[in-house]
């Protein structure tokens, strides 16, 4: 099971590179138990969004 410091690190790397079958089942299951780094996750999808549509203009 993830801590929730390796989780932000996976949903941070995530934006980078594909992760493994192993790692989106362990964030996953994280991110069920985990109301701080849910959230988080939501956070860091609405600023990629945000900053797409910037760089869209």
């Amino acid at each position: 099971m993830l801590n929730c410091k390796q989780a932000s690190e996976l949903l941070s790397q995530a934006l980078d590179r594909k992760m493994t079958l192993r790692e989106i089942i362990s964030l996953k299951l994280h991110l069920l138990i985990c109301h701080g780094c849910s959230n988080f996750s939501k956070q860091m999808t609405v600023m990629r969004e945000a900053c797409r549509s910037y760089l869209e203009k």
